[in-house]
């Protein structure tokens, strides 16, 4: 299971995304959408600044970077919405906080409903409640048909999926190549992957 294009729509608009390096709540060092370095894609460091296709290419491997512990935690089936949200959570509380958590615990014993309410557990500090409140009634939701997804409760619109924007799986280990002076490997499928053709516009390669 991937993440769906209305949840990750739903984490960018919880995240928010800036292309210079800021420091979040907790003072640390944070870019693009949420990304930092404990995400182990990029070193965040004062006066780090990044294009808007470079933040998208971030994203798109940060994505998949939480979205594997999330399948590998979860045991049993879930909904897809279920799913986003609990990309969500990981995205923000970390994979191993994650796999330790209640919502995994009571998910994987047939609890699903008690899942959705332990999100609520996460409540610290006050200010990501709203955004928690998001995640659980997202998490409720048997499907996303006719359904309207908030990234916080209480926000005004709910989100919106642009077409196309569910992320390709990650095949380069570092998408910001340029940056830091890794080259990717090649090219493994007969067909490259988003990463690959983002880093090919990074370097400036004639897509293959």
């Amino acid at each position: 299971m991937d993440v769906s294009p209305i949840g990750r729509a739903a984490l960018e608009g919880r995240e928010g995304t800036r292309l210079t390096a800021y420091k979040d709540s907790v003072g640390v060092w944070t870019i693009g959408t949420g990304i930092t370095t404990a995400s182990g894609l990029i070193k965040v460091v004062a006066g780090l600044k990044i294009t808007p296709l470079q933040s998208d290419a971030l994203f798109a491997a940060a994505l998949e970077k939480y979205a594997a512990p999330v399948r590998a935690a979860l045991a049993k089936p879930v909904p897809q919405p279920f799913f986003d949200a609990c990309v969500s959570l990981a995205y923000n509380i970390g994979p191993i906080g994650f796999a330790h958590s209640t919502v995994v615990r009571r998910a994987n014993a047939g609890d699903l409903a008690g899942a959705v309410e332990a999100f609520l557990m996460w409540n610290k500090p006050a200010a990501i409640i709203p955004r928690r409140q998001g995640e659980r009634d997202q998490a409720a939701l048997a499907s996303y048909d006719g359904a309207k997804v908030y990234a916080r409760r209480g926000d005004r619109s709910p989100v919106k999926a642009l077409a196309g924007s569910l992320p390709a799986p990650v095949s380069v280990p570092d998408p910001l190549a340029p940056m830091t002076g890794t080259k990717p490997p090649a090219a493994t499928s007969a067909r490259p992957s988003l990463f690959t053709r983002l880093v090919d516009l990074f370097l400036g390669r004639k897509a293959s």
